[in-house]
């Protein structure tokens, strides 16, 4: 026998979920490939990058600025300290430019949260630089809908269970929405929330994790939009 689910809270990442965030990442690694070509192999700069930003994540946090950083030491890294004062200064303005990209949303983000904030508690839970994360929402015009809004410096099973309690929801009653399966959907099922996968590009190689096949409170959809249609037909059984 069936009973209906009762769910009260969804929490939603915001990049790459609700709004484009990894392509004007790419696009820029594209640039700076070009820049750094007479010192550096594409494949072993880009090897070098990632461990840069893996190695300084705990020191700059996720986002823009902390990328831009990264990339800045791999430059200089890999030329031996040869690289000009005119290519580090591009490197800053493709981060700057980064920072002042036109937001947009992914179809389907607006129509869904406005549907489910009719029926539900909405959080935004993302991690980032406070600021950036800041202006974006506030462009996205999707400010209004969320209950609560947590920008994290890390996501893991012990941020999503003082979140969820902070807003007064058992976890068995959140759901977790987002594009990484490592930040937005294994930590909140470790937490007991329920975790829906919405895959969307090339995930970045940082946050890549294996999909956990048969957990009974994990879905996967194929974009937001589908959404409101898993939640009407949720069922615990």
């Amino acid at each position: 026998m069936e009973r209906a689910l009762t769910l009260t809270t969804l929490g939603f990442d915001a990049d790459d979920t609700l709004w484009h965030n990894e392509s004007f990442f790419r696009r820029t690694g594209e640039e700076i490939l070009r820049l750094l070509a007479p010192w550096c192999p594409p494949e072993e700069l880009t090897a070098e990058q990632l461990a840069a930003e893996r190695r300084n994540i705990p020191l700059y946090g996720y986002g823009v600025k902390g990328f831009t950083l990264s990339v800045m030491e791999t430059a200089i890294r890999v030329s031996d300290g040869r690289v000009p004062a005119k290519v580090l200064g591009e490197v800053m303005a493709a981060g700057r430019d980064l920072l002042a990209h036109p937001l947009e949303l992914l179809p389907g983000a607006g129509d869904a949260l406005e549907a489910l904030a009719r029926t539900h508690r909405l959080l935004l839970i993302t991690k980032g630089d406070l600021m950036h994360q800041e202006r974006k929402l506030a462009a996205s015009g999707l400010r209004g809908l969320f209950d609560g809004v947590e920008i994290l410096s890390e996501k893991d099973s012990t941020a999503y269970g003082r979140i969820f309690a902070r807003h007064g929801t058992a976890p068995e009653q959140a759901l977790m929405v987002g594009n990484s399966m490592k930040s937005d959907v294994l930590p909140a099922l470790e937490a007991g929330a329920w975790g829906v996968f919405v895959p969307h590009g090339t995930p970045w190689a940082l946050e890549h994790a294996e999909a956990p096949e048969g957990h009974p409170r994990y879905r996967e959809i194929a974009s937001i939009d589908r959404l409101p249609e898993l939640i009407n037909t949720l069922r615990l059984r």
